[in-house]
């Protein structure tokens, strides 16, 4: 007999950690599948988890971005604290990486991009996500050839704030992974939108070069480089990418939060520039059109003319908003 959760019926796993189990669902109301999220059963017994829990959902429940798997619900059946999201159908990032092992710099951008947009959307309602790695970036089927991934950050209805806040985390803990956790996380000090763009640069620098910037055969060495230890020189990891990665990369990757860049897409921005050798915004490079602003055909005076479309408001830090003749 199928096992039924608050109007779900659970199909299969779809993956675990320590504090939760994800499944495959389908949703009996609306007939549907989703993704059903279980919270271990000591979270729902303890009262300031299950108040954050319930605001935190609210808030995660209420991000509008095309780059954020939307909740769909998030409540608590039979002592269990569940969330329900949309089932995204394609590979997570750590297993397009495990198959591919670097990819071109294009495509590392285009997700890269996506993945930003989606966590300054979060950083505008003072959601930090804490935990951004190649597991909790899910990589679907893009639109046309020249966007052939359609990615989606997940993961933010886990309110990892919480545990800390509810004794499931001690001293010295932290909620996070250790490739790709920031300084002032490992510290126990107050975090902000640049932790997660530290987290971005870990993983960026490991679609460019096959591994994190940090590898260490201990848990508590991998922890003092994070917070002590020069990143390595990209360039130095992988020949062949842009000279100016280096430089970005540094920034990006500073143990001091102030030292970083102030968001996600302005890390962006210094990539496609250091990469293309124009502005943010700039056309790119002749041959990848899906690092080009997109443009339409219009007709004027009997003949095709190409007039450039603005990118969504969400996207304008990237592309440097409208440019001249829009």
């Amino acid at each position: 007999m199928a096992t039924r959760i608050a109007g779900y019926e659970v199909q299969g796993e779809i993956g675990r950690g320590g504090m939760a189990v994800v499944y495959r669902a389908r949703d009996l109301r609306l007939d549907r599948t989703v993704a059903l999220k279980l919270l271990a059963p000591e979270l729902a017994r303890n009262d300031t988890f299950r108040r954050r829990f319930s605001h935190e959902s609210r808030v995660a429940a209420a991000l509008d971005h095309p780059h954020i798997v939307p909740i769909f619900e998030a409540g608590e059946a039979d002592g269990v604290l569940y969330i329900a999201m949309r089932y995204v159908s394609g590979p997570d990032l750590r297993a397009l990486l495990d198959r591919e092992g670097v990819l071109p710099v294009a495509t590392a951008l285009r997700i890269a991009a996506q993945v930003a947009s989606a966590l300054d959307a979060a950083h505008q309602h003072d959601l930090v996500h804490r935990d951004v790695k190649p597991g909790n970036v899910l990589v679907a089927q893009g639109t046309d050839s020249d966007r052939p991934e359609h990615v989606y950050l997940t993961d933010f209805g886990l309110t990892k704030k919480s545990l800390s806040l509810t004794g499931f985390t001690t001293a010295g803990q932290f909620v996070g992974t250790l490739d790709y956790v920031a300084p002032e996380q490992i510290s126990g000090r107050a975090v902000d939108g640049r932790c997660d763009l530290y987290s971005l640069a870990c993983v960026v620098f490991e679609m460019l070069t096959g591994g994190p910037p940090f590898v260490r055969d201990e848990d508590i060495a991998l922890l003092w480089a994070h917070q002590h230890d020069r990143p390595p020189v990209l360039s130095e990891v992988r020949s062949g990418l842009p000279a100016g990665f280096d430089d970005v990369f540094a920034k990006a990757l500073a143990k001091t939060p102030a030292d970083r860049y102030g968001t996600c897409l302005d890390f962006m921005g210094a990539l496609r520039l250091a990469a293309y050798g124009a502005a943010p915004g700039g056309p790119g490079t002749p041959g990848r059109p899906a690092d080009r602003t997109p443009t339409v055909a219009t007709p004027t005076a009997g003949r095709r003319t190409l007039r450039t479309r603005p990118p969504p408001d969400w996207a304008r830090p990237v592309f440097g908003g409208e440019r001249p003749g829009s």
